[in-house]
């Protein structure tokens, strides 16, 4: 069974890596370095382990970078909408 949580970490990690960067990405890596920091836990490989909350929290750096710029992005770029508009609320 321990073996099959290393099997699904490293599939899940081998299709990130063909993803071409983005959200997509840093997501399925980050879920995959979390099945790597599972498996270390239960084969009581430390190595592993450190390695995977180091790749976790530069996934997590980089989604929340990536969220922050697009949300500034919306922000800076406010669409402009008329009073008579069918967008507005009553």
């Amino acid at each position: 069974m321990v073996e099959w949580v290393g099997y699904l970490a490293s599939i899940l990690v081998a299709i990130s890596i063909t993803i071409n960067g983005g959200i997509y990405f840093r997501i399925l890596n980050m879920i995959g370095s979390a099945c790597f920091f599972t498996y270390g836990l239960l084969i009581q490989g430390w190595p592993i382990v450190l390695i995977n909350v180091y790749a976790i929290g530069i996934n997590v750096f980089y989604i929340v970078r990536m969220y922050l710029a697009k949300r500034r992005k919306i922000s800076q770029n406010p669409i402009a909408v008329s009073e008579n508009s069918d967008n507005l609320l009553d």
